[in-house]
């Protein structure tokens, strides 16, 4: 069952019980129904309290069946909540550690609530791409308040229940409990001095029949939906929500239930709330690995070691700092780790003076932090992660050193973002304990991380990296091995297609603002002097040798000669000022590339907004699809989520897969085809790959 009931004294208890986080899904709806019915039926009973087993009350909808038919079979949500409503009986949600979505419409539709403290609560479907839809744009503003609840419902944010019970005259929580461990007790004793409260047959106090207002509705509405709509242009649901929340004050409760509704189901349909349930759905399932058992033994992890005091190997320290794992720092020059020690702080500092982190948390994580010049400190780490200068050479040394030093049983990882994992293996006598752990810049902020699997990585410490990137608040996607892993294989492509632009008469900023018109956080161009464009050229010089066939556009390279390596120098594609991050188009750039352009013989012609769009979001759906059929990714999902948290893929899409199979894999290869007869283009590459083609051919999706 995925509900219990039982009856204690004159108490009838239904518990939630649908682990991890009691989902209300079909069965536990139709046992919480049960339950209900019980309870009215048993006279013995006087009043019934509502529950959650284990680490949560209820996290809302159960996400196995979302979309589905099941998640709207009887007794849906909304005809629960009217049970719980309408019960002759008092019915108190009794809520704890986790109360959200339609866990938290749920406990509204109780006649009593007490919240023990700590509890986080929310309703976040805004994050869906939808509204709440089972009541909460109609009864939360009721025992909140218009302003309290429409934040809580546009941000999608939690909130804890002792923050919300302070607020003057909320109506949320009738009682708090005074700790968590005693809300079972307190809310038995609560039911019953509710019983005996309303043992005279007074009526029992519904959400519905409470009153809202405000005292200027006209202006703060307008005023927020201006503010919302600014702030979520490719988002329809945060207005929708301002909407909803309004028919609360100008509507009768039942009419607006049902325009509640009735804008719930129709962005349900929308492309955004789609890309944004296949994301919820993808970043959950990214974490499992096919073969490797959610039970796997994993290793201890307490202590980490760094090699590497430089932009990367700060930021990752930052992230086990943050996670309170203590960290040891290694660097050849004293200068060096005081260098980069000082960049820490000075991150943290900065988080101090925002408000965002208090000095007492920025002193307890320095304290974390120790630092060394010698291999043989690392010596009792569980966990070393190599963060030093992206060439095999250099690697080879580092892993050498650390296959002489490191206790048996110890993760070695690299931070290699294109190399070969299993190469850096082959360095070590224990290439089962090689892992590569790839951070995105900067690793203190950027979400993704790729988790790159060699041919003798073990299960276990597969297991054990995937549950420490939980840990650090990493969304991990595990790659196979090949160059450039997942997502720099695809940002190749990717950036070629920048380059050949350039050649047909593109200039740097009408492809940038194209691919950010489409959604993309920068286009190629800004991307790659963030990153730096030296590294690209390096990338490109290996790999001259070893796929001579490979074609290019050598602009890239020419930008580089004039030591143009982007933001870090102040110029790049674009010029920069000290301090700030803005992107100043340089007419010299402009200028090479005209040159470059009449040196080839090519006449430059007008490239649309659209045309630009399709070459480089096409170019990485081809490459994905060669590299989910070589089997590199374990999922099409998983690729969506390395290009949504990794890349800036704009999350309203859904990542490049499922963006290719909204439009129509059909149409996408018959786009492709049209771009393999430009004889300034790659022919070679817009051949689709084997897996697209058949994919397309039988009206197929990647998802």
């Amino acid at each position: 069952m995925t509900a219990q009931y039982q009856v204690i004294g004159d108490v009838a208890v239904v518990t939630l019980a649908n682990p991890p986080m009691n989902g209300l899904s079909h069965a536990t709806r139709l046992a919480i129904a049960d339950g209900v019915h019980k309870a009215n039926a048993d006279p013995a009973v006087k009043s019934i309290v509502v529950t959650g087993a284990g680490k949560a009350f209820c996290s809302g909808a159960d996400i196995t069946e979302f979309g589905s038919d099941k998640s709207i079979q009887e007794p849906n949500l909304l005809s629960l909540i009217l049970m719980m409503e309408n019960s002759a009986k008092p019915t108190i949600a009794a809520v704890h550690s986790i109360c959200m979505g339609g866990g938290l419409e749920l406990a509204l539709g109780c006649h009593y609530r007490i919240a023990a403290p700590g509890t986080l609560v929310a309703l976040p479907e805004v994050k869906l791409g939808l509204i709440p839809g089972a009541g909460g744009t109609q009864r939360l503003p009721r025992v909140l308040g218009v302003e309290t609840a429409l934040n809580m419902i546009v941000s999608g944010e939690p909130v804890k229940s002792e923050m919300l019970a302070s607020i003057p005259g909320q109506k949320l929580f009738d009682k708090m409990a005074s700790a968590p461990e005693a809300l079972a007790a307190e809310a038995l004793a609560y039911a019953k001095e509710i019983a005996a409260k309303h043992d005279d047959g007074s009526a029992l106090p519904r959400v519905r029949d409470l009153k809202v207002s405000h005292p200027n509705a006209q202006a703060y509405f307008q005023f927020a939906r201006n503010m919302v709509a600014g702030m979520a242009k490719n988002y329809p649901a945060p207005v929708k929500c301002v909407d909803a929340v309004q028919n609360a004050l100008t509507m009768k409760f039942d009419d607006g239930m049902v325009a509640e509704r009735d804008i719930f189901i129709n962005l349900m349909w929308t492309p955004e709330c789609r890309a944004l349930r296949h994301l919820f759905v993808a970043e959950r399932a990214a974490s499992k690995i096919p073969d490797v058992p959610s039970d796997t033994p994993q290793r201890t992890i307490k202590q980490v070691a760094v090699i590497g005091a430089g932009t990367m190997g700060g930021g990752i320290t930052m992230n086990f700092l943050n996670a309170g794992i203590s960290v040891k720092m290694l660097e050849m020059k004293q200068e060096a780790l005081d260098k980069g020690i000082a960049i820490i702080k000075k991150n943290y500092d900065a988080q101090v003076t925002k408000g965002k982190l208090k000095q007492a948390k920025l002193d307890e994580r320095m304290a974390l932090l120790t630092t060394t010049l010698s291999y043989d400190d690392l010596k009792d780490a569980d966990l070393v992660i190599e963060a030093v200068f992206e060439e095999i050479g250099v690697k080879e040394k580092v892993f050498q050193q650390l296959d002489a030093v490191m206790k048996p049983g110890a993760i070695l990882a690299s931070n290699t973002s294109t190399l070969d994992v299993n190469k850096i293996a082959s360095f070590t006598k224990r290439p089962q304990d090689v892992v590569g752990l790839h951070f995105f810049s900067p690793a203190n902020v950027m979400k993704l991380l790729e988790v790159v699997r060699g041919e003798k990585t073990s299960k276990d410490v597969m297991a054990t990296v995937m549950t420490i990137a939980k840990k650090i608040k990493k969304t991990a996607v595990v790659s196979g091995v090949c160059d450039g892993f997942i997502g720099n294989r695809m940002i190749e492509q990717y950036g070629r297609q920048g380059g050949f632009l350039l050649d047909e008469g593109c200039t740097p900023a009408q492809v940038d603002k194209a691919m950010e018109k489409f959604g993309m956080a920068m286009g190629p161009f800004r991307m790659g002097d963030l990153a730096g464009n030296d590294i690209g050229w390096a990338i490109r010089k290996r790999r001259a040798t070893e796929r001579a066939e490979m074609k290019y556009s050598k602009t890239a390279d020419l930008l580089c000669e004039q030591g143009r390596f982007g933001q870090k120098v102040g110029k790049g594609w674009y010029d920069y000022v000290a301090g700030k991050r803005d992107a100043i188009p340089n007419a010299e750039v402009v200028a090479m590339i005209e040159a470059h352009r009449k040196s080839l013989g090519i006449t430059p012609r007008k490239i649309s907004d659209e045309e630009i769009v399709q070459r480089l979001v096409f170019a990485l759906v081809n490459e994905a699809a060669h590299i989910l059929e070589e089997g590199i990714a374990n999922k099409a999902s998983d690729i969506d989520i390395v290009y949504i948290f990794g890349y800036g893929f704009p999350a309203y899409r859904g990542g490049p897969l499922h963006y290719a199979d909204q439009k129509g894999l059909f149409n996408v290869v018959e786009t492709m085809a049209r771009f393999a007869k430009n004889p300034l283009d790659d022919a070679a590459f817009w051949k689709p790959a084997p897996l697209l083609a058949k994919l397309a051919a039988t009206g197929k999706t990647f998802n």
